[in-house]
């Protein structure tokens, strides 16, 4: 069925995260600062990463296209929650539902596959460091970020094509601040049997099938740490793969909590979906971890800071 047969219902309406102006005003000023930050910061990775040739490695390939997809995970949906809180009417189309819902499954789905890929950068350079030159050469980088993006794209275009032929004729109202498959489920009057297993069976594949290759990089990462005789260099091994750890455990936790919990909309809900990295916190911290706990990346940025202090007072 096409886009336009849903004839009953043409929009949605989202409640958001709370209904009172006041918090509402409160929720605005907090989260138009952490977006501001999410953009400030991810786009500083870009650019150090960009402009430092210290950092022209696999690693900060991948790192970039990480910064990349945490701009799109946080732009598909808070730009729109921030107009929401502002606004009384909090409608969207049931087309620009479905889209929303698009993009927050490609860029989320290739984040999954971007963070296994880099678990795997991590375990070529701390447990084959002399094979890690010809284990990770350029034209593979290349290939695993646009595999990334292809599956990514592929679990989204499969999911919403379902989701198109999905009717609502009764309830409009989802209990959420934004459109994802899951909160669709509930207000649909036809039969979504088809809809529930492929999400179900694409969320088990997809997530599990990133995580567990995570699950075994650092389990040989592991090994091969503790059998380093100096506590320097163990340190040193695991501060190289301690910032990807944080970011794989913020991302799968409240990811598989939101896709497989059923849809509710109760406050613990929306809790982890606030927290979950398509919408607001992860986007934001990724950079701070991998700033702050980085000396590689301090250096460059500090680097490029200089450099462009000199070209202002030349």
């Amino acid at each position: 069925m096409a886009l336009g047969n849903h004839s009953t219902i043409t929009e949605f309406l989202l409640l958001g995260l709370s209904t009172s102006p006041q918090v509402q005003t409160l929720l605005f000023v907090l989260f138009l600062n952490i977006y501001l930050l999410t953009i400030l910061g991810n786009l500083m990775m870009l650019l150090v990463i960009r402009a430092d040739s210290h950092l022209h490695t696999p690693m900060y390939f991948f790192l970039s296209h990480l910064s990349f997809l945490d701009l799109c995970l946080s732009s598909v949906t808070v730009p729109r929650m921030l107009r929401d809180l502002l606004s009384e009417i909090k409608t969207i189309s049931v087309r620009g539902c479905l889209a929303q819902s698009f993009f927050v499954f490609i860029t989320a789905g290739t984040e999954g596959f971007l963070l296994s890929v880099m678990a795997y950068d991590r375990y070529a350079a701390i447990c084959h460091p002399l094979l890690y030159g010809q284990m990770m050469r350029k034209e593979l980088c290349v290939q695993l970020v646009l595999g990334s993006w292809g599956l990514g794209f592929f679990n989204a275009l499969i999911n919403i094509l379902l989701a198109t032929d999905m009717e609502f004729c009764e309830s409009h109202i989802i209990n959420h601040y934004s459109c994802e498959v899951p909160s669709l489920f509930p207000l649909s009057c036809s039969d979504i049997s088809t809809n529930l297993i492929v999400l179900f069976c694409s969320t088990l594949l997809h997530g599990f099938g990133t995580f567990f290759p995570i699950i075994l990089s650092y389990a040989c990462i592991v090994s091969t740490i503790l059998s380093i005789s100096s506590t320097s260099g163990r340190k040193k091994a695991f501060s190289t793969c301690s910032s990807h750890l944080m970011t794989v455990i913020f991302f799968y936790c409240s990811g598989f909590l939101r896709y497989l919990m059923p849809t509710s909309g109760s406050p613990l809900e929306l809790i982890f979906s606030v927290q979950y990295s398509y919408t607001v916190v992860t986007p934001m911290l990724n950079p701070l971890i991998y700033s702050l706990k980085n000396k590689e990346v301090k250096a460059a940025l500090t680097r490029t800071l200089e450099k462009y202090l000199q070209h202002i007072r030349c």
